[in-house]
């Protein structure tokens, strides 16, 4: 069998690929359980710096594998319990957390289909960049559940706004990638043999930031989305900027800026 989750890793950047373009990728226990343990594995991971994810073939990830999950249930006498049954929605949606957790920003390539929880993973990474034929879904609520679901209800109104963040997660219906540039959901369209190029200058900019500040500007924006004041945000903005100016990074990042280069920071 090959293996659900594949990762490569190349100076400092993860190149994370959905492997099972057979299924339009969706989420099967094995790819669930690939997903929660890399994005749990970046927590103390000082040697990547940026995670670049993507799906095989034409799709990014069609959501939860229906099929394989109605199989499972086949053999079943009667529906499974309130406790597995949260057990297993909770083993999804802690892929998301994990996501935002995790100190290296997330660059999500969407193509074909971004359904359900497939939707889900790219409304959890930092940036997004979509080709034409992108159509993204909260597809839950056309299948007798809530329309909120795995941090979509919130994600969605931070990134969009409340109005469009109703209209998709109460109707379920798609959206192409031509309107999702324009609502900001997604940064740049491209042409389907030039998403992974399109990636590149993203990932350049984000290697040439120093690795601590690349960290610290993650979690403050995480922070800054829920804070409840500007003092807040603030105080956190001035206590990173404290920390920066007091490493090593800090020092080649001023040299090679007068020097007119690309600063080069030491692993640690």
């Amino acid at each position: 069998m090959s293996q659900p989750l594949l990762i490569e890793h190349d100076d400092g950047v993860d190149r994370v690929t959905l492997n099972r373009p057979e299924h339009l990728n969706a989420l099967d226990p094995a790819l669930i359980e690939s997903l929660n343990d890399y994005f749990q594995g970046l927590q103390r991971n000082r040697d990547t710096r940026v995670v670049v994810l993507k799906g095989a073939g034409r799709n990014f990830c069609a959501g939860l594998d229906l099929k394989a999950a109605m199989a499972r249930r086949a053999g079943q006498q009667e529906p499974p319990g309130v406790t597995e049954s949260l057990d297993s929605q909770r083993r999804i949606a802690d892929i998301v957390m994990l996501m935002r957790r995790c100190p290296q920003p997330i660059l999500s390539l969407v193509q074909g289909a971004a359904a359900g929880g497939g939707f889900a993973l790219a409304l959890a990474s930092d940036i997004r960049i979509a080709t034409k034929s992108a159509r993204m879904n909260c597809a839950f609520i056309k299948l007798g559940l809530g329309g909120c679901d795995i941090g979509t209800s919130y994600f969605l109104p931070r990134l969009v706004g409340v109005s469009v963040a109703s209209e998709l997660i109460l109707t379920g219906r798609f959206i192409g990638a031509e309107r999702a540039l324009a609502v900001g959901l997604v940064s740049e369209v491209v042409a389907e043999d030039k998403l992974d190029a399109a990636a590149e200058p993203y990932v350049e900019a984000m290697m040439t930031a120093s690795p601590v500040g690349l960290r610290l500007s993650k979690e403050c924006l995480n922070m800054s989305v829920d804070a409840g004041s500007l003092e807040a945000v603030i105080a956190m903005e001035d206590r990173n900027q404290v920390l920066c100016s007091r490493s090593e990074e800090f020092s080649e990042g001023i040299r090679a800026f007068l020097e007119k280069r690309k600063p080069v920071y030491i692993k640690r």
